[in-house]
């Protein structure tokens, strides 16, 4: 008869077995579920202007396009973003030195000069702020670019969750007859900051 195998001989070879065989395999579980499972982004717009208006739309209908779950959570100014009418946003350039004042007419070489004007004179022209927003909306025209209404409508779409602020409509007085009807909800910080703790990706704007 042969001999009787060592059962701790056999233990000691079926660990390192295991222990060969487990991390590659938790690494494959791993990968797959990843690969699986749908990125997510939560954006919070705070900014009601036209030009702090692209961002967030910019950002969400790319992401969506990618097919990511994305949700953004207008409060306080971005709440603008979600009123019926959003034609008569404005670009206001005082107190903001980054912006380019650049003319969309002209010849070239008058087209590339940047109008670098002092917020003291900006200040006490009359309309400065309603000739500022006519040339960014000239702009955005001549380079082809979409205007707010239509990101937004590319957004809701693309399946964008948008969010308003509660506290914020009941802080400016606001009714939600003011704003679009496809606005998913109105909740507040407590409700919107679980999400952004769980989303891949979270951006404040």
């Amino acid at each position: 008869m042969g001999a009787t195998p060592d059962i701790e001989v056999i233990d000691s070879i079926i660990k390192q077995r295991l222990d060969e065989i487990l991390p590659a395999k938790l690494d494959e579980a791993l990968k797959a579920r990843a690969a699986d499972r749908t990125p997510s982004m939560t954006i919070i717009a705070t900014k009601g202007t036209l030009d702090w208006a692209y961002p967030p739309f910019i950002l969400s209908s790319t992401a969506a396009a990618l097919g990511w779950d994305v949700s953004i959570f207008f409060t306080f100014y971005g709440l603008e973003l979600l009123k019926k009418d959003i034609s008569g946003l404005q670009v206001s350039p005082l107190g903001n030195p980054a912006m380019p004042m650049k003319m969309p007419f002209g010849p070239d070489w008058f087209k590339s000069i940047k109008w670098n004007v002092p917020n003291a004179v900006q200040s006490i022209i009359p309309g400065f702020e309603s000739f500022a927003t006519t040339m960014m909306k000239m702009t955005i025209k001549n380079k082809g670019v979409a205007d707010i209404a239509e990101l937004r409508s590319l957004c809701l779409e693309a399946g964008v969750s948008m969010i308003g602020c509660q506290m914020t409509v009941d802080l400016f007085g606001y009714s939600h007859g003011d704003f679009i009807p496809e606005v998913k909800e109105y909740v507040g910080a407590a409700t919107f900051l679980p999400m952004a703790k769980d989303a891949d990706v979270s951006l404040f704007i």
